[in-house]
C-alpha cells in the first residue's frame, strides 16, 4: 500500500510542474528575441570587428592566399627541364696534380723529390733533359717550383720560375719536353719609406720594408762617416729612404738598393744620393762630393783596438820593440776587408806575422794584414775593391790570442793608421754632375713631398731643436 501511494504522489507532482511551466512560457517566450531586428549590439560591432582584423591579416601574411580558396581544377600548372650543372675535378681533365714547393737553404733537387715522394726514376728522367739542365743549374733558395703529378706517380711538367719574374713551365712527352712561359703580372714602383729611428734605427727601418741589405748600405757606405749610429741618434730624429720596389702578381717581391737617403740629426739634414760613377755605384752628397773615404780606418767592424802604434814591450819577446800598426781584438774567423781598392801584391806566410795579405793600393802606398787564420779568395795580381773580405781573423805567427795586426805604409815608412789624413776623391764635374744633378733633384722631390705629409707636425720642432741641450742629455 505505501509504495502505491508514493507513485500517485509522484504522479501529482509531475502534473504539477507541467502546469507551472505551461503557465510561465509565453512570458520567456517574450523575452528571448525572434531574430536581427535591424541595429546591433555593442557585442556584435566588438565580433565584426575582431573577424574583419583577422581576415585582413591574413589576406596580407600569406602570399598567394585569395587563390587558395579557388578549386584546384581551375589552376594552370607548369614544368621546366633545369640542367645540372657539371662535376669538376681538382685534378683537371687531363688528371693533373700540381703541388708546389720553396727551395730551402741546402736543399737540391733530389732532397724535393724526397719531400713529395717521387720516385727518383723520375728525377734521373727529368735531370737527363737538355732543355732543363740550365734552369736546374741556377736553382737558388726561395725559388718556388711546381710540379704536375698525375696519380700514376710520374712527373708530367714543372713550372720553375724565371730570372725575369716569368715562369717557365715545362711539359714531358714521351719523346720530347715542350716549353712555355707563364707571364706574371710584374711592376716596379720608386718609393720613400720615412720613419722615425725610435728605440732602434734596425727594428724602425725593418718596420718599413727595408732588409738587411738596404741597412747595411746606410749605415756602412752612405753615413757610417758622417754619423755614429751608436750615440748620435735619438728617438724623435727622422730618416727617409728612395728605394724601387719590384711587384710581382699584386705581391712584394724584391727591394732594390738604396737610390737616396736622408737623416735629420740635431737638426741637420744629411743626404747621399746613389750615382753609378766609372761603372761601379758610389753615393755621393747633394754637391757631387763622394762619401766614400780612400781608406776604411777599422778593418773589421765594431773591432777593440788592444795595442796602439808606437814602442812596446812584446808581449811573446819580452823585450822593447816598435810596434809599426794597430791590433784589433776579435773573435777567430771574423772577417778582414780591404781598407780600399787595391792590387793583391801578397798572400803567404811572413814570419812572426804568420798568414799574410799585403794590398798596393797605388801612388807608394801599401796595407798589411797579419795573423790571419785563413784566407779569403784573392790571388796576387788581383783586383780588389774597398771592403771585400781578404781573409779572417786569427792567432797565426807570434800571437797570443785572437786579432788583426793592421799596418800602413807610404813609400815603405810606417804611418800611424788612426791619423791618418788622405785627400777626399775629386768631386764629380761636367756631364757627370749635371746627370747627377738631375737624379738628385728628383729624389729630394719624392722626399720632401714625404716628409711634408708624415712629419708636417714636426717640422718646427725640428728645425728649432736646441742642439746644446739634447747633447747635454746624451751625456
Amino acid at each position: 500500500m505505501q509504495d502505491l501511494d508514493q507513485g500517485r504522489h509522484g504522479r501529482v507532482r509531475r502534473r504539477n510542474l507541467l502546469a507551472i511551466a505551461a503557465q510561465r512560457a509565453p512570458a520567456l517566450a517574450e523575452r528571448i528575441p525572434e531574430g536581427f531586428k535591424g541595429r546591433w549590439s555593442r557585442r556584435h560591432w566588438a565580433h565584426a570587428s575582431l573577424f574583419a582584423t583577422c581576415g585582413a591579416l591574413l589576406f596580407a601574411l600569406v602570399p598567394g592566399f585569395d587563390h587558395a580558396l579557388e578549386s584546384s581544377a581551375n589552376a594552370q600548372r607548369a614544368s621546366f627541364l633545369l640542367p645540372l650543372p657539371q662535376l669538376q675535378s681538382n685534378a683537371g681533365g687531363n688528371g693533373d696534380r700540381w703541388q708546389t714547393v720553396t727551395l730551402k737553404a741546402g736543399q737540391n733537387l733530389s732532397a724535393v723529390f724526397d719531400e713529395l715522394d717521387i720516385p727518383q726514376s723520375e728525377l734521373v728522367r727529368v735531370a737527363k733533359q737538355p732543355t732543363l739542365q740550365p734552369m736546374l743549374r741556377r736553382l737558388r733558395p726561395g725559388t718556388e717550383i711546381a710540379f704536375n703529378l698525375p696519380a700514376d706517380g710520374s712527373v708530367r711538367g714543372m713550372r720553375i720560375d724565371n730570372t725575369n719574374g716569368d715562369s717557365a713551365e715545362y711539359e714531358f712527352g714521351s719523346d720530347a719536353v715542350r716549353e712555355h712561359v707563364v707571364p706574371h703580372e710584374t711592376t716596379t714602383r720608386t718609393v720613400v719609406l720615412s720613419g722615425t729611428v725610435g728605440k732602434s734605427l734596425f727594428a724602425s727601418a725593418r718596420k718599413l720594408g727595408l732588409g738587411t741589405s738596404q741597412l747595411n748600405q746606410l749605415t756602412g757606405e752612405m753615413f757610417k762617416y758622417d754619423i755614429d749610429f751608436d750615440s748620435d741618434l735619438d728617438q724623435n730624429d727622422r730618416f727617409s729612404v728612395v728605394v724601387d720596389q719590384t711587384w710581382r702578381d699584386g705581391q712584394l717581391a724584391s727591394t732594390g738598393p738604396v737610390l737616396a737617403a736622408t737623416f735629420t740629426v740635431d737638426g741637420k739634414l744629411k743626404s747621399a744620393f746613389r750615382f753609378v760613377h766609372d761603372g761601379r755605384a758610389e753615393y755621393f752628397t747633394p754637391d757631387g762630393r763622394s762619401l766614400k773615404r780612400p781608406f776604411i780606418r777599422m778593418p773589421i767592424p765594431y773591432a777593440r783596438i788592444t795595442s796602439g802604434f808606437g814602442m812596446r814591450k812584446h808581449p811573446i819577446l819580452g823585450r822593447m820593440r816598435g810596434h809599426m800598426g794597430i791590433d784589433y781584438a776579435a773573435r777567430a774567423g771574423t772577417p778582414i776587408m780591404a781598407a780600399g781598392d787595391a792590387r793583391v801584391a801578397f798572400v803567404g806566410w811572413k814570419g812572426g806575422y804568420g798568414r799574410v795579405v799585403i794590398l798596393d793600393h797605388g801612388h807608394g802606398r801599401t796595407t798589411l794584414y797579419g795573423h790571419m787564420s785563413r784566407f779569403g779568395s784573392e790571388r796576387v795580381g788581383q783586383r780588389v775593391a774597398q771592403g771585400a773580405v781578404i781573409g779572417y781573423v786569427g792567432m797565426s805567427g807570434l800571437a797570443t790570442g785572437p786579432h788583426l795586426h793592421y799596418e800602413f805604409r807610404i813609400n815603405g815608412a810606417h804611418q800611424n793608421p788612426l791619423k791618418m789624413t788622405m785627400p777626399p776623391p775629386a768631386p764629380l764635374a761636367g756631364t757627370e754632375l749635371a746627370a747627377f744633378k738631375g737624379e738628385t733633384r728628383r729624389a729630394l722631390d719624392k722626399i720632401r713631398e714625404v716628409e711634408n705629409v708624415v712629419f708636417q707636425d714636426d717640422d718646427t720642432r725640428v728645425a728649432s731643436a736646441d742642439k746644446p741641450a739634447k747633447a747635454a742629455k746624451k751625456g
